[in-house]
């Protein structure tokens, strides 16, 4: 069995790590929730019933995808918020609010927005990504993951991974695997083709983990145990904080990882394999709601608030 390395962290930072704010920042059209990057251009999704379009360099928003209103269980009109977005060649998938308590799932290719799930199909999908053009994987709350034909209309296989609800998945590179957690804190490793479960990660976070990411097959989460932990070939090891994280990523290459760590919405941003602590993010004005890795050292930081900050670091080895 592996060994575990648990290591506390002390927020009180030794003289090396660098604190950066943002260099320039993006203001949504409402609270964003989700985020992708393709080409230069950031996709994104929020609670005001939006996908915001931005170019990364010039910091202007090109458009607006505004997603049909919904009735709310009241019967008022309101706007429905997004959960997921993602991105395949020149499609865009959004996952959000439908009516009745189940969610919707729209497509927006050249210029048009085409709604593939609908209340009529029941389906309370907590987030979706693009497998192929045609195929795609979906999250349900319930904690059933399945493979799902656009075209056809219909499910490859949706399988129950286990009875505690979903929490979140990440589809690997390849899109060959996935990884997938909920309110349990267990990790599995599964099959995108089948859905079967491949393997089951040792559990070392013992509540919900909120968030997760899958990166050159390093695994890094963040639990509301306070515990971030990061699963590699060589190793197994968690770092304990103070205060619940909400939100962490990892860069391409899967060697540094970014955790957002404290109440004052902080990011700390560490070499994985060293465990060295580079750079401690700041400017966030609310609970962080997904870190992104543009690139190695570029990142975007969204929270419950309307702003985007980007970061670059700079000689972080």
């Amino acid at each position: 069995m592996k060994k575990v390395l648990l290591i506390c962290v002390i927020v009180v930072f030794s003289y090396g790590v660098q604190t950066l704010k943002p260099s320039k920042s993006f203001h949504a059209s409402g609270n964003v929730q989700t985020m992708v990057v393709k080409d230069n251009l950031l996709y994104s999704g929020t609670s005001n019933g939006a996908v915001d379009i931005f170019n990364l360099s010039t910091k202007g928003k090109l458009n607006t995808i505004q997603l049909p209103k919904i009735k709310d269980f009241t019967g008022d009109t309101i706007k429905a918020k997004v959960y997921s977005v993602d991105f395949l060649k020149d499609s865009l998938l959004i996952t959000s609010q439908g009516e009745n308590g189940y969610n919707n799932i729209f497509v927006y290719k050249e210029k048009k927005l085409e709604q593939i799930i609908n209340t009529k199909n029941k389906l309370l999908v907590q987030k979706a990504n693009f497998i192929t053009e045609d195929l795609i994987l979906i999250g349900l709350l319930s904690n059933q993951v399945g493979l799902y034909d656009i075209k056809n209309k219909k499910h490859i296989y949706l399988t129950q991974l286990s009875m505690s609800s979903f929490s979140h998945f990440m589809v690997s590179e390849d899109k060959q695997t996935f990884i997938s957690t909920d309110e349990s804190g267990v990790i599995r490793i599964v099959n995108t083709k089948n859905g079967q479960v491949l393997k089951k990660l040792p559990a070392i976070n013992l509540d919900k983990i909120y968030q997760l990411d899958y990166k050159n097959k390093v695994v890094l989460t963040a639990g509301q145990d306070r515990k971030s932990v990061v699963y590699k070939n060589n190793g197994t090891y968690s770092l304990d904080f103070d205060f619940l994280l909400y939100s962490c990523a990892l860069n391409p290459k899967g060697d540094i990882g970014a955790v957002a760590y404290n109440e004052k919405n902080e990011v700390l941003v560490f070499d994985i394999n060293s465990k060295k602590y580079l750079f401690n993010l700041v400017g966030q004005e609310a609970t962080m709601t997904q870190i992104l890795f543009i690139n190695e050292n570029e990142l975007l930081v969204s929270s419950d608030s309307n702003k985007i900050n980007y970061f670059k670091l700079g000689g972080k080895k």
